[in-house]
């Protein structure tokens, strides 16, 4: 239960910061402005990896925990109670916000600026080099992962500050479907359920490609 709870943290903060950012700027007419929002994602995703990494790995997002699964470094057991934590934690998340800021229309959710296809491709390619990432920092040395929260955090913080003006750079279903569903906005919702998990595979799939080349090195 203590993975479990700190995920449903994670994922609360994760989500209340970022969408939050989004919402406040809104409100505001843009004090916040578009870096300053890319920087909260980027900042609430390194303190709650240096914060809850260490019970629960950390994972804040769906795609994350199904691609663990399939590179085969998670119990298949602790899969669904993990996705559900985090969907709990995105979707408490979103009823404060709604609750807070009761007029906002979209509640921060991902929608597309241009067509579907280049949203769906771009969200899949920043999940792919976000996923890459994670792999390499978290399954590496012991050097590596003392930087992990520092990594992850900049490649979220990078990738929100120029994909997410197009396609919303969400990388994350669970930050994506509760905004979406508070706000009665599910329209575009498929595109950021399944990008995502897409890029992860691939990210997996890569990772284990270059790990085997190691091998017989």
């Amino acid at each position: 239960m203590r993975k479990y709870l700190a995920e449903i943290i994670g994922t609360f903060a994760l989500v209340f910061c970022g969408t939050g950012a989004i919402i406040i700027n809104q409100e505001t007419g843009g004090v916040i402005t578009h870096t300053g929002i890319a920087a909260t994602f980027g900042l609430i995703v390194a303190a709650m990896i240096y914060t809850l990494g260490d019970i629960s790995g950390a994972h804040f997002n769906p795609a994350v925990t199904f691609a663990f699964w399939i590179a085969k470094t998670f119990p298949s057991k602790e899969v669904l109670p993990y996705i559900v934590s985090q969907i709990v934690g995105a979707f408490a998340a979103s009823s404060t916000l709604h609750f807070l800021f009761p007029a906002n229309q979209l509640l921060g959710a991902t929608l597309p600026a241009g067509s579907d296809m280049q949203s769906f491709v771009l969200e899949a390619i920043l999940t792919f080099i976000l996923m890459f990432t994670i792999l390499h920092v978290a399954k590496g040395s012991k050097e590596q992962g003392m930087f992990a929260g520092l990594a992850i955090g900049s490649v979220v913080l990078l990738e929100a500050m120029f994909a997410g003006p197009v396609c919303g750079a969400s990388m994350n279903p669970a930050r994506s479907l509760a905004p979406a569903i508070v706000s009665g906005h599910p329209e575009h919702l498929w595109i950021y359920m399944a990008a995502p998990v897409i890029g992860a595979l691939f990210a997996v799939l890569t990772w284990h490609i270059l790990k085997q080349k190691e091998l017989q090195k």
